[in-house]
């Protein structure tokens, strides 16, 4: 594949970064507005990305080849309508993009963005990107394409919406045909494939509190007759008192399942909060339980576990839920522990040589922000190799 040359808008920790360089390119203008972000990205790549691309004048950026941005979701304005589409977009940070492939005409575009991008202000905010990139002169896929990385193997369930595009006016009405080959299901990945087997730091630990509640949810969970759960279980609705007729049809929809899974196994649930002293020393948020791996799995601890504010969450260890935030950072129920920095940079195929932060809320949230490389990289190849 010949070089190239790139530019890394919102580049955050240069998920973008990795991609395009270990596809032969090389940046040569970056900008993020997060000062935690653009330490690590100078660490990490000699490059000085403090730089807000509101200021910047498109005249000022070096000529290249490939544009990637993973801009942030923004709805558009519906009035002054003057200038067209152009004004449509002005204010958002779409517009910076727009402003720079108007001066440069950049070959490529590769643009990242969340699953609702398509449906987002009812599907207004896409079809005013399209059409906007349209206008601009670029080829594009029939629909945004939507991958998450367990499609290629990397065991983490991240669905988002990469853009690609060429410049090519003559010929924009051709649609480009770019796809993932062969792409993989949720059962064929395993969280195993990215963990450490040996003892990691004790921060990742789970407290004495944490295997407590989930010790007496496993216990629940092997009590009862049912095996597959298909509701949030509410521990507090395990009597017999009227449905609350204030409540909305799907919430007294819950609480009847409640009371019949209650019923069914009367005898064993009211020993077990006895037990438990009627979860009075839980969170009120830990008396919740929502049992998402079917019959897969015959115990708390062989899956992925969540707190989450809907309650605990249990899922098959096959894919772990996209990164967002360090307080749902996913926790491994075989190792009684939540994952790594480290492993949290693998489910973003991050190098094992990458210097994430130093402080680790800021690094599982750069993760949790970045695009996956490899799916960058393998659409990007798709895109350079398009005739």
């Amino acid at each position: 594949m010949k070089k190239f040359r790139f530019i890394d808008l919102f580049s955050g920790i240069g998920g973008f970064h990795q991609a395009m360089r270990a596809l032969g390119g090389e940046c040569v203008f970056a900008s993020e507005i997060d000062q935690y972000c653009n330490e690590v990205y100078y660490n990490n790549y000699g490059i000085s990305s403090d730089i807000n691309i509101r200021d910047v004048d498109p005249k000022d950026i070096p000529k290249h080849d490939v544009l990637c941005a993973g801009f942030p979701c923004q709805t558009f304005s519906k009035a002054g309508k003057q200038e067209g589409l152009k004004d449509q977009t002005r204010g958002t940070l779409f517009f910076e993009i727009v402003r720079l492939l108007e001066h440069h005409k950049t070959k490529y575009i590769v643009l990242e963005n969340v699953r609702n991008l398509i449906s987002h202000d009812h599907g207004r905010t896409w079809q005013v990107i399209r059409d906007c990139l349209y206008d601009l002169g670029y080829r594009l896929t029939p629909v945004p394409l939507i991958v998450s990385p367990h499609q290629l193997g990397i065991p983490q369930l991240r669905e988002r919406v990469v853009i690609l595009g060429i410049y090519d006016p003559q010929h924009r009405d051709e649609l480009l045909d770019i796809s993932l080959d062969n792409p993989k299901s949720k059962d064929e990945n395993s969280i195993f494939d990215i963990l450490e087997s040996h003892r990691v730091p004790d921060k990742y630990y789970i407290s004495d509190y944490e295997e407590m509640v989930l010790n007496a949810w496993d216990e629940f969970y092997k009590g009862i007759k049912e095996t597959v759960i298909g509701f949030p279980i509410w521990s507090v609705y395990f009597n017999e008192d009227p449905v609350p007729k204030d409540f909305p049809k799907w919430k007294q929809n819950f609480v009847i399942k409640n009371q019949e899974l209650y019923l069914n196994n009367k005898v064993f649930i009211d020993k077990w909060l006895k037990k438990h002293k009627g979860l009075k020393d839980f969170a009120p948020t830990h008396t919740k339980m929502e049992w998402q791996a079917g019959d897969s799995i015959s115990s708390i601890w062989d899956g992925v576990i969540q707190f989450r504010p809907s309650g605990i969450r249990i899922k098959k260890p096959t894919c772990f839920p996209a990164l967002v935030a360090i307080v749902q950072i996913p926790i491994v129920g075989k190792y009684k522990r939540r994952i790594t920095v480290r492993e949290a940079a693998r489910l973003q195929s991050f190098p094992e040589d990458f210097e994430p932060c130093d402080n680790l809320q800021q690094a599982y949230k750069q993760f949790g922000n970045s695009v996956n490389v490899e799916v960058i990289k393998y659409l990007t190849k798709e895109l350079l190799l398009h005739k």
